[in-house]
């Protein structure tokens, strides 16, 4: 998981995509749709944060930047494309945000297309996260009508060269491999739609190696009408546990489904991988196996998994036996009728005490599909330490910094699953359930929220969904999107 920025040496790599056009094979589709980045990013230190953006056009021309500040406990959005200090800035890019207080952040793919509803979500880095090896674990090439385009940045504070090679499901062999440089600070895009050497259609994965600190995100996209799209971020090393606290089968009336591409990180060596499925009550219901070779991909079905009850809604855990794995949790509808619904999420290796959300809204009156719309935020929350993990508080902060509303949550116990909204806190003291209904929209856009467990030792990740309506006529019809709560501790 996305760790803090540090104060002073603080960084983050956004794969930025404002009036970016790409060529695509069916129109009007979610991957031939043009995005504006827009930056959410929450101070959760203890005084007034300076922040300076710093944004590096591909080209290799001159950075641009400009500073902000921000109060403590506050969120905020930077929109690229409205931005006065970015006029000049078009086309694709990456940028760099230093901080005198600690800070978070999440990006916000913004389409340019009507037709597509869902805004991509993935995380910032913090400044220890990049890494001279970093695995993107699903890469798709017009396979089940979706397409991968990544960036991979250079975080270190020298050029690095960099080794890319991609890996077809169930091969140690690739496919396809790739050397470049990148500049400090700059990143390298890339389209699988327009990558030859993949052939017409490809399903894997890709591994990244350079001289020196990287960073890497990825979008995926439909290329039929369906409109999906969705985001999820590069992972510097695997691990032999891997959380997922979103599992669902044929859930509510949107019949939510969920799918977890798993990455076998080894070169030479095979993983038997186990996914545990438990529900709320923190009972298994289900499990699955399989063994998968080194470098290669294998992803788990949830409603596939024998046992499984309809309409669950539970968490699972994933473990490996020989090799360290990575894995990228899915989410999408199992009716056509929900077609739209598509999200990702990156699979944690660890919990902390204390999480950070940086984007956080909820509506009552607005969730609907007219200009302005509204949103609203589903939080997950799992136990992940060795036991109980004490009573959970969710506080809720508007775009001040000021505290609207605290959830207290019971203790759950390890591998369990628990929920959050920000319609269920109690408002602060000063503050109505109105202040709440309304979430992150009163006085301006910004909302955020922290996530605390209070056992000794106790330790808990968290998946952030973001929804927005889909239809006029329908409000069981959702798009939605997921990030991963980062650690702050």
């Amino acid at each position: 998981m996305r760790r803090v920025f540090n104060a002073l040496l603080a960084v983050i790599a956004l794969l930025l995509a404002t009036h970016s056009a790409l060529p695509v094979s069916a129109q009007g589709s979610a991957y031939n749709t043009n995005f504006i980045t827009s930056i959410t990013y929450q101070n959760v230190g203890t005084a007034t944060a300076n922040i300076t953006f710093t944004f590096y056009p591909t080209s290799g021309g001159t950075p641009i930047s400009f500073s902000r500040t921000l109060a403590a406990n506050a969120g905020a959005s930077l929109n690229v494309g409205s931005t006065s200090e970015l006029s000049g800035f078009s086309g694709q890019g990456s940028a760099v945000i230093s901080s005198d207080q600690p800070i978070v952040a999440t990006v916000v793919q913004l389409p340019q297309n009507a037709n597509v509803r869902n805004r991509p979500l993935s995380n910032g880095f913090g400044s220890n996260d990049g890494s001279n090896n970093v695995l993107i674990a699903t890469v798709l090439k017009n396979t089940f009508n979706q397409t991968t385009k990544f960036s991979i940045q250079n975080a270190d504070t020298t050029n690095v060269n960099v080794t890319l090679r991609f890996f077809a499901v169930g091969s140690a062999t690739p496919t396809h491999t790739e050397t470049f440089s990148l500049n400090v600070g700059t990143a390298r895009f890339f389209d699988a739609g327009t990558i030859s050497q993949l052939g017409t259609s490809f399903n894997g994965s890709a591994t990244i190696q350079a001289t020196g600190k990287v960073v890497a995100t990825a979008i995926e996209a439909t290329t039929d009408t369906s409109y999906k799209v969705s985001a999820f971020e590069g992972v510097a090393q695997g691990s032999n546990t891997v959380y997922m606290p979103s599992a669902l089968c044929n859930f509510g009336s949107t019949q939510q489904r969920s799918a977890y591409a798993v990455q076998n990180t080894s070169t030479t060596n095979s993983a038997t991988v186990t996914v545990t499925y438990k529900d709320t009550n923190n009972n298994t219901v289900a499990t699955q196996t399989a063994n998968i070779p080194a470098n290669a991909k294998f992803s788990f079905q949830t409603c596939s998994a024998s046992g499984i009850p309809s309409n669950f809604s539970g968490s699972a855990t994933i473990t490996s036996s020989g090799a360290p794995i990575v894995a990228i949790g899915k989410v999408f509808s199992g009716s056509p009728a929900y077609a739209a619904l598509a999200t990702a999420f990156v699979g944690a290796s660890a919990g902390a005490s204390k999480l950070a959300a940086p984007y956080v809204r909820w509506t009552q009156t607005r969730f609907d599909i007219n200009p302005g719309n509204r949103q609203r935020a589903f939080i997950a929350i799992q136990n992940v330490g060795s036991g109980a993990s004490g009573t959970i508080t969710v506080k809720y902060y508007d775009l001040n910094g000021n505290l609207i509303g605290t959830h207290t949550i019971s203790s759950i116990n390890s591998g369990q699953k628990t929920n959050s909204t920000p319609i269920a806190a109690t408002p602060a003291a000063g503050k109505t359930t109105a202040d709440l209904a309304e979430f992150g929209y009163i006085g301006g856009f910004g909302g955020s929220a922290t996530i605390e467990c209070a056992g000794t030792g106790c330790q808990i990740v968290a998946v952030v969904r973001i929804a927005s309506a889909n239809s006029a006529t329908n409000t069981a019809d959702i798009v939605a999107e997921d990030y991963n709560a980062i650690p702050i501790n």
